[in-house]
């Protein structure tokens, strides 16, 4: 029914405004019942705004029905029928709208009240109506004329009150018509300053930018007219009790309308603009908000406006604590970074005439800031300039180009931090930022954010392997409640030690010099080299650095190159032109430049050097040392923290007066609140039935699992060499008698006894004794079932942990619990009790429940069935450039309890952040459209566990950085609404969309350091403490919660922002949540760092890494570790694990 007629509207839309009318498409399975009226709550205020029409996926679209009257209208448009009798009964049910929509580009506005079936025939035969009008030219104009300045639009008929009921009980949401994508054409109508474009590479000003208007929660904001109201209010109300939203048809772009790309020519820094020789300008694409499963996501979303902070909380004890964030005062009027900034520091010393004295400041890339205008719009400089690094080659010439992109306003920052702007004002931001860097780059290492030197901050120390550590801090301008703050956080870091090639060789590899390197050293030490900077030393008086790109696969002795037509050997080379004799002429020589003109650089002759950081993975022995210098109590960290300020003496930086920026000396006092441990619900047959966890942290002692697991069949495999078969017997039986004692029904004796194989035969041990395990099973007449448990105690040298887990989980269907042989060994309640609460979680026990979760006293949780989701990425190491990253969606599958987490897994693009897996729609030749993704087979999942559809989801989102906040939101929530809708006609549960941040700089410390009421036992803050005032965002809905018990150093409160409420949570209700769900961790009996569906999608994904881990590192290592993922390159798939492993929580 639809089909004919979206085609008709869109070549009626590209005859008329030159692009088309974009639909959801109509499937097949949406319209099936089109007799049937939509439940429909209360509507919201219709918003048509500027531009060419496009219908977003929030138009209901659930009948066709809703089209009869723009069907009578087309029909009477065919048959040739007078324009009067076809059209004009089409569109009098709602001549307001019709007459409010006018010609296009024309500002916001807000209207009446419409069926949501009378919006799209209203849409259809407006576009009819104006196609009929008679186009006389371009300046021809529509017969319904809009207001123009000074005038007063007529005011809408009003409908009887029969029709204003029918209105309300129809309309579910808002209907957006937003401006089509690729910005604003020039029409009869656009004004003369929507016609005129900016000059081509000008930033957006302030000025030239449309003012974002507020939305609803998660919503895109539209741009509206200078000086025009919003017409949406801060939060969209919730439907009437009992009904249930109706989605957008699936394949649609879901609830969010597309995003209107900037026009062309326009930069996203607002600064002067710089261009270095040979360095074209960064081209990016902005892409509409459907695109298609798989595809990356825009570069930025700009318009998007996040929900707004409901309140502040309340709950909880209120106390103090102090933050590394100091407060900021402002009282204003292509090649490697490191050259760049170099160049720009020698133009403003040999041109500081032409700047008007001022001091710029610089971002290394294409972004100079200065405190004023400059004496030109635009100007040349060209230096004549000697490289350090080239050091013998002599002068050569660079050129630099100024041009004058943006000036920027300060008002814009004071009223987003006053809170009556919504869009952060970046640009400016950085600009200060920078300005607070300028400094401390000239002065240390600089690596992204950090500041690092090898004897300023402390000593730092070897962590061996040719490796040592750096102290230094971390410094980022954010904007918060209290107005700018510096978040300043000393920091750690590992560097390559500046020493001669050979002994780094030496010490990484752990060899003798006098030997060969064989195969795999060579090819370790390649990997461990590359991209290294080394300066050589055979030169007297010059030292010339390269960058390593590879090492040779022949010996020194054997490398000859072409000299003027005749091979001369490396070896000869050396001896003739330097006088120099080469001694390890058995080893490799590194290799600098490409590969069709290589340098060749004997590593005797070659110095690592100073300042380079170790970006490969720290070995096991390398991250013990480095946390044991890092790592630092409270009250120690803080004093380091203040003495960075002392020591950066902001006061006394030019750079900061230059743009009149003053740092306080003080970290900020914080309030902050303590929230109440939740009580833990056991089982009745133990001593203790309810638990009071004290500061965090209880034990299992007088306690039973609340639904202890059941083992029948079980066994045994051990690889330790240093460990007796008696010891091991005698640790099986330990264990066993623990999960015995605190709930689980576990068999006391193994199905085949307990075995002992050889380190280097792991796979076939394991085949062996699980095969042998099936046999005996079978031999009893138990058929069907099969062994549920194998404890494997892993071989004393690591490596084959990963590959144990790929084959009993993808391939045999059994879950494990590895033991290392040290723990074994030393046994311990605490250990045994800890592998105890592990096991029964993964054969399907549960430890423990909130008690308010089973009493259902949970606001927003426990009223109706809500299901919690837990998502996070993980990528692969720097180096590793063919290794996909791993996404893992964990969903809870036993409401009201919210303990037992399925999880599913998927590999795709190298570090691609967001998830393309959550949901996926496949053509099939012989069954059509298959839906399916992760999101869609969880929620079947949890309908099958409890018997009910969840009516509410929550969603936390870890591992995204704020940068990436619009682009996962607009992705993922849209994949979100796809699956739900794909599941049945008229299926939208309300989502909160929450994001878990961990890897931030902010630290929390008690006031009184002594006072033992504010401290655990480690010194720091007390778990369940909450801060959401002073160092938050001023106006979006986000919180730190520190919900752990301190172990060793500073603890690090988790940082949650809410990116997406339908829910309507209040302040104290999430963050209760929050933190009692984080007291339901399976793995121990202490409150965790995060909440724990965030926790688990975590431990999912690095499980999954195991699965292709060995197949990746045999491809070798790509050449770098860009960000960007090429399409091209096909993922690596993961196995698919077993379902009988699957179902249950086998990642714990």
């Amino acid at each position: 029914m639809w089909g004919p007629h979206v085609r008709q509207i869109d070549q009626i839309s590209r005859v008329a405004w030159k692009s088309p009318l974009q639909l959801p498409s109509a499937g097949p399975d949406i319209y099936a019942n089109c007799n049937r009226p939509p439940r429909l709550p209360r509507s919201t205020p219709l918003q048509l705004s500027a531009g060419d029409f496009v219908v977003s996926a929030v138009l209901v679209l659930g009948l066709a029905r809703c089209t009869r009257a723009a069907e009578a209208a087309a029909a009477g448009a065919e048959a040739g029928s007078t324009r009067e009798t076809a059209v004009e009964e089409a569109v009098a049910p709602a001549r307001a709208v019709g007459a409010a929509v006018g010609p296009p580009r024309t500002s916001a506005l807000t209207l009446p009240t419409a069926r949501a079936e009378g919006v799209v025939a209203v849409v259809i035969a407006e576009l009819l109506r104006r196609r009929a009008l008679p186009r006389e030219g371009p300046t021809s104009s529509p017969r319904i004329r809009r207001p123009g300045p000074g005038e007063v639009a007529s005011p809408a008929p009003t409908p009887t009150p029969v029709e204003v009921e029918v209105l309300r009980r129809q309309v579910e949401r808002k209907v957006v018509v937003s401006q089509a994508p690729g910005g604003p054409r020039e029409g009869p109508s656009s004004s003369p300053a929507q016609r005129q474009a900016p000059a081509p590479g000008l930033a957006p000003a302030a000025a030239a930018r449309p003012q974002m208007q507020a939305n609803a929660p998660g919503r895109l904001a539209q741009p509206a007219a200078a000086g025009s109201p919003s017409p949406l209010p801060a939060r969209a109300p919730a439907p009437a009790p009992g009904q249930v939203a109706v989605p957008a048809p699936a394949g649609s772009s879901s609830s969010f309308p597309a995003r209107a790309p900037a026009a062309p020519g326009h930069s996203a820094a607002a600064a002067p603009r710089l261009e270095m020789q040979g360095k074209a300008p960064v081209q990016t694409t902005q892409m509409a908000l459907a695109a298609p499963a798989g595809s990356l996501p825009p570069t930025s979303s700009k318009a998007l406006v996040l929900p707004p902070r409901p309140g502040y909380g309340t709950a909880g004890r209120r106390c103090r604590v102090r933050a590394n964030h100091v407060q900021v005062a402002i009282t204003p009027e292509s090649a490697s970074r490191a050259r760049n900034r170099w160049i720009i520091n020698e133009l403003v010393n040999l041109h500081k005439e032409h700047l008007d004295g001022r001091l710029p400041v610089y971002d290394g890339r294409k972004a100079l800031f200065t405190a004023g205008p400059l004496p030109f719009r635009a100007k040349e400089f060209v230096l004549m300039l000697t490289n350090p690094e080239r050091a013998g080659q002599g002068e050569k010439e660079y050129k630099v180009v100024i041009k004058d992109a943006a000036k920027i306003d300060m008002y814009s920052l004071q009223q987003f931090l006053a809170g009556r702007q919504r869009e952060m004002p970046q640009e400016i931001i950085q600009a200060l930022d920078i300005a607070l860097r300028e400094c401390p780059a000239t002065r240390y290492t600089s690596i992204s954010r950090s500041f690092f030197s090898s004897q300023e901050f402390g000593p730092g120390g070897l962590l061996g392997n040719g490796v040592e550590c750096w102290r230094g801090y971390y410094q980022s301008l954010r904007p918060t409640q209290m107005g700018l703050s510096l978040n300043i956080d000393v920091s750690a870091t590992a560097f390559y030690k500046a020493q001669p090639v050979i002994d780094f060789t030496v010490e990484y590899l752990n060899i003798n010099a006098s030997k060969r390197l064989s195969d795999q050293e060579r090819i370790k030490l390649k990997k461990a080299l590359k991209g290294v900077r080394v300066e050589t030393t055979h030169r007297r008086g010059i030292s010339i650095r390269y960058k390593i790109t590879g090492l040779t696969s022949a010996p020194l002795n054997d490398l000859t190159f072409d000299q003027d037509g005749i091979r001369v050997s490396v070896v000869q080379y050396f001896r003739q032109q330097y006088n120099y004799s080469l001694k390890y002429t058995h080893w490799p020589c590194l290799q600098a430049g490409n590969a069709s003109r290589p340098t060749y650089l004997p590593m005797e002759v070659c110095n690592i050097a100073k300042g380079q950081r170790y970006t490969s993975k720290l070995n096991e022995h390398q991250v013990r040392n480095i946390l044991r210098l890092a790592c630092e109590r409270p009250a120690q960290r803080e004093e380091r923290t203040l003495g960075v300020l002392k020591k950066n003496n902001y006061t006394a930086d030019d750079y900061a007066g230059e743009f009149g920026i003053k740092v306080n000396q003080q970290l900020a006092l914080v309030d902050a609140r303590v929230l109440p441990a939740p009580k833990l619900k056991y089982h009745d047959s133990g001593k203790e039935k309810v638990c009071n966890p004290s500061v965090g942290q209880w034990n299992m002692i007088n306690k039973r699992m609340v639904d202890g697991g059941s083992i029948k069949h079980w066994a045994c495999l051990t690889f330790a060499s240093r460990i007796n078969p008696n010891e091991i017997g005698r640790f099986c039986g330990d264990l066993v008698m623990m999960c015995n004692s605190i709930g689980m029904q576990v068999n006391t004796q193994p199905c085949v006894q307990i075995k002992k194989a050889r380190q280097d035969d792991v796979e076939a041990a394991i085949r062996d004794i699980h095969g042998h395990s099936s046999q005996v099973l079978a031999q009893k007449g138990l058929t069907g079932q099969h062994l549920e448990l194998l404890i494997i105690i892993l071989p004393d040298m690591s490596g084959s942990y990963g590959m144990i887990k790929k084959l009993c989980e993808t391939e045999l269907g059994v879950i494990t619990q590895c033991c290392a042989p040290k723990n074994v060994m030393k046994g311990g309640k605490q250990f045994l009790e800890n592998l105890a609460l592990k096991i029964n979680a993964k054969v399907g026990g549960r430890n423990t429940v909130l008690e308010d979760a089973l009493n259902r006293r949970i606001p927003l949780l426990t009223d109706v069935p809500t299901i919690v989701f837990g998502a996070d990425v993980t990528h692969p190491p720097p180096g590793e450039g063919l290794a996909p990253s791993i996404a893992a969606v964990v969903a809870s599958m036993d409401w009201p309890q919210v303990t037992k987490y399925k999880c599913l897994v998927s590999s795709q693009g190298h570090r691609v952040e967001i998830i393309n897996d959550l949901f996926t729609e496949v053509r099939d030749p012989v069954k059509g459209i298959v839906r399916g993704g992760m999101i869609r087979d969880l929620l079947v999942s949890f309908k099958k566990s409890t018997g009910h559809k969840p009516c509410r989801i929550i969603f936390y989102r870890d591992g995204v950085s704020e940068g990436q906040f619009s682009q996962v939101l607009l992705y993922e929530m849209d994949a979100i609404r796809k699956a739900c809708a794909s599941l049945e006609e008229g299926y939208l549960p309300k989502v909160t969309f929450v994001v878990v941040q961990k890897r931030h700089h902010t630290r929390l410390f008690p006031e009184n350091h002594r006072d033992r009421d504010q401290t655990d036992r480690s010194g720091n803050i007390l778990p369940g403490t909450v801060v959401d005032t002073t160092i938050c965002h001023p106006s979006e809905f986000d919180f730190y919660l520190c919900s752990h018990s301190g172990i060793q150093g500073t603890s690090r409160p988790a940082h949650y922002h809410v990116l997406f409420d339908e829910n309507g949570f209040s302040a104290d209700a999430l963050q209760t949540l929050t933190y009692n769900l984080c007291y339901t961790y399976a793995r121990c009996t202490r409150s965790v760092s995060i909440v724990p569906p965030a926790y688990y999608a975590h431990l999912g994904a690095f499980r999954a890494r195991h699965y292709i881990e060995d197949d990746i590192s045999e491809q070798g290592s790509s050449t770098g570790t860009s960000r960007t993922y090429d399409q091209s390159v096909p993922v690596k798939q993961l196995p698919r694990i077993k379902e009988k492993v699957q179902q249950f929580m086998f990642y714990c």
